[in-house]
């Protein structure tokens, strides 16, 4: 599992590290059922807080991504892919909702917003 933790970012680092350890269950890169390093070792091997480790496995243990064995550690949960795909979908439509106010407020039409969409799905 590799993680990069970008201090000058906006984004908060539990927030970075939730995103990357996402990706890399979705991708496969972490496999199904692949035991997650400890909550003190992966804070040991970003030195950050424990605190912080700690809310990112609980995120994403709630999130439905990992599962905590009493007395093993954490998991990557068995993919249930309809609630992955919902949970994706979700986020894909809240990502759409700031697009379309980017581009409301940038005075772009409709048109204007689906076309630049079309565009980037193309690039």
């Amino acid at each position: 599992m590799k993680i990069i933790i970008k201090n000058r970012s906006d984004q908060p680092i539990y927030e970075q590290i939730e995103e990357q350890i996402k990706s890399q269950i979705l991708d496969g890169r972490i496999g199904e059922e692949e035991q997650l390093p400890s909550i003190r070792q992966l804070a040991k091997d970003l030195k950050i807080s424990v605190i912080t480790t700690t809310r990112v496995y609980n995120d994403l243990a709630e999130d439905g991504f990992i599962i905590s064995v009493a007395g093993k550690g954490y998991f990557v949960a068995p993919r249930n892919n309809e609630l992955l795909r919902e949970r994706m979908l979700f986020e894909m439509e809240e990502g759409f909702e700031k697009a379309v106010a980017n581009g409301h407020n940038a005075g772009l039409t409709n048109e204007e917003i689906i076309a630049a969409l079309r565009k980037y799905m193309e690039g």
